[in-house]
């Protein structure tokens, strides 16, 4: 019967996979597909009442609103930018910056550039893909790159919530816990800028660009651990973006290469030049440094007064309040200030027109592709639960037989598979932030059990999640939207899944050493 269960438990994870890697059904249809065989799976094999599945799945729902809809702001803002031509202007300065230097080129874009955009609540996945692209890579690169390199640092992206997430499970205050994630950044950073230059251009690229991808990932990493140990945490994404940048422009000035040619330049590229300055273009994101930066600085009253006092706390589960905190959410501000920049963007009525109609048919799949994920998670968390919403037996709990199951066939080595079952987590919801919600509970009881660090092999499994990224369905999709590729997403994942697994790999070592 354990065994059946276990199965059962599992049923959800391997339809969406087998669906997605062998079948290559889109991410927004498999999604569909395994939420309702979680739900069946949840009804009649766990004795989950039909009213629970269904008020879990709308909790779902809510919850995924701050990807959801950061997805929608994100599609909506690049459309607004490429309408105006801000995009057309940003692709002419990155044209001229490290010619003949791709190595380089794609670290500054996807690693320095991309955590800049990350840590202040832009989605690259909607960002990055028409820029790549306008830049000559492949539709496949345009999509998987900013994919595998939302995962860096993406725990302490400024809005986002995977660090906060993970402070109020372990009960400690945020700016204690970003040590047990940087710790790890500086090798994970370092293995996701090589697992961009495999997926341009294989072991060719990684030997030809080793240089870059090491200056990048380890500055990122040990800006991260500079930062956890200021007590710093919110604030990461963009000192390691900046220095980033900062660090691999040093880099080209001392191998004695030009840091610009303009001479690549065409006419239509001199044109976007002509048409806007570069504040002007990057207006959006300027502006929303700025509010980055006030709504969370620790010495002013805002994070207290919009992530706190206007939690605004929602009850769909008994209470498990989920808290919408619009005024604090990346979303919200992403569309203020895209609208906010349309002066300096000289934008017109029928751009702003064709932005939105454009937005609205890119964002849909994808932001339906993560609030499903995001209802199979939480049909998942609660199966088995009374209507009382009380677990009677936890081996009616689908992720508590997930987690018990491989502690019980690794023993010791559960820290081994911590980090992959953040993966899994990830994947099912779409979310660094969700997995961890999901599994740190568990994680902690059963490190207890075996006598390692609880904290620690918590924080590789939000790492795991993190880097689920590079195989999210909805990540994919998303990226695949922005550049009116949707299709191209199924065919994303199989390149993705095995850079996932070895980065992965490696996390689960690092975690097996430091965990007792």
């Amino acid at each position: 019967m354990y065994t059946a269960s276990v199965l059962l438990a599992f049923l959800p994870v391997v339809a969406i996979f087998l669906l997605l890697l062998v079948y290559r059904v889109a991410a927004d249809t498999a999604g569909y597909i395994g939420w309702g065989v979680a739900a069946l799976v949840a009804i009649f094999w766990f004795d989950t009442p039909v009213q629970v599945v269904l008020l879990a799945s709308a909790a779902g729902l809510v919850a995924s609103l701050p990807i959801t809809l950061v997805m929608g702001a994100s599609i909506l803002q690049i459309s607004v930018m490429q309408e105006t031509g801000a995009v057309a202007r940003v692709v002419a300065l990155m044209k001229s910056i490290a010619p003949g230097q791709q190595a380089v080129q794609i670290m500054l874009i996807n690693v320095g550039f991309g955590i800049l955009l990350t840590s202040l609540g832009a989605v690259t996945v909607s960002i990055l893909p028409p820029i790549m692209l306008a830049l000559g890579y492949s539709t496949m690169t345009a999509i998987l790159l900013p994919a595998i390199g939302y995962d860096a640092l993406c725990t302490y992206a400024l809005l986002g919530i995977p660090a906060v997430v993970y402070a109020n499970f372990v009960g400690q205050p945020v700016n204690e816990v970003g040590g047990y994630f940087a710790r790890y950044m500086p090798v994970i950073s370092t293995c996701i800028a090589l697992g961009m230059l495999q997926l341009t251009g294989g072991m060719k690229m990684v030997r030809k660009g080793l240089v870059p991808a090491l200056v990048a990932g380890l500055t990122a990493g040990f800006t991260a651990i500079f930062m956890a140990r200021l007590g710093l945490v919110t604030i990461t994404g963009i000192a390691a973006g900046l220095a980033v940048i900062a660090v691999l422009m040093l880099y080209i000035r001392l191998t004695g290469k030009p840091l610009r040619d303009r001479n690549l330049l065409a006419e239509n590229d001199l044109a976007a030049e002509r048409h806007l300055s570069l504040a002007a273009a990057c207006s959006p994101w300027i502006l929303l440094t700025v509010v980055s930066l006030v709504l969370n600085a620790p010495f002013l009253p805002f994070f207290d007064f919009t992530f706190k006092q206007l939690s605004m706390p929602v009850e769909i589960i008994p209470r498990s309040p989920e808290r919408i905190r619009l005024f604090w959410q990346a979303y919200f501000w992403v569309i203020v200030c895209t609208f906010a920049a349309l002066p300096f963007l000289k934008a017109t009525k029928a751009q702003v027109t064709s932005a939105l109609g454009k937005a609205g048919k890119r964002a849909l799949r994808p932001m339906m592709s993560a609030s499903v994920f995001f209802a199979i998670a939480y049909v998942m968390n609660h199966s088995g639960k009374t209507p009382d919403w009380v677990l009677a037996d936890k081996l009616h709990n689908m992720v508590y037989l997930m987690a018990d199951a491989s502690a019980a066939t690794f023993g010791k080595f559960y820290p081994l598979v911590a980090p992959y079952l953040g993966l899994l987590g990830g994947f099912i919801s779409g979310s660094e932030s969700s997995s961890i919600a999901m599994l740190t509970k568990l994680h902690l009881s059963t490190s207890e059990s075996i006598g390692a660090s609880g904290l620690l092999v918590a924080a590789a499994s939000g790492i795991g999640g993190g880097l689920a990224s590079v195989i999210s369905p909805a990540k994919l999709q998303n990226a695949a939207a922005s550049i009116d590729r949707i299709r191209d997403a199924a065919q994303a994942i199989r390149p993705a899944f095995v850079i996932a697994m070895l980065i992965t790999g490696v996390c689960s070592v690092m975690t097996m050493f430091w965990a007792y």
